[in-house]
């Protein structure tokens, strides 16, 4: 099964909001692994929100120079079965 992520939208408090293609919106938290290897490059808020993105088809952070091969990446399939939220605004 492929796992399109349409959107991510990261939130104050170290969560992003992940919106799939088949409608399915999850909640990916951060905050565990901030003290962890390349997590550690996005423990600050500003940083986090400002380089979260879509790359390599799923949710990442950019956190080097050399664009997609340089990303914090995370796979499609832990992000599709992480809690699921309801946006009350769609």
């Amino acid at each position: 099964m492929m796992y399109e992520i349409i959107q991510v939208v990261p939130q104050d408090d170290f969560t992003v909001w992940i919106y799939f293609a088949d409608g399915k919106i999850t909640c990916y938290d951060v905050k565990p692994n901030l003290t962890k290897g390349l997590f550690k490059k996005i423990d600050d808020i500003v940083v986090f929100k400002e380089k979260c993105k879509i790359m390599n088809d799923t949710l990442a952070w950019d956190i080097g120079v050399d664009g997609e091969a340089d990303c914090l990446d995370i796979d499609p399939i832990t992000l599709y079965n992480c809690p699921e939220v309801v946006d009350t605004l769609a």
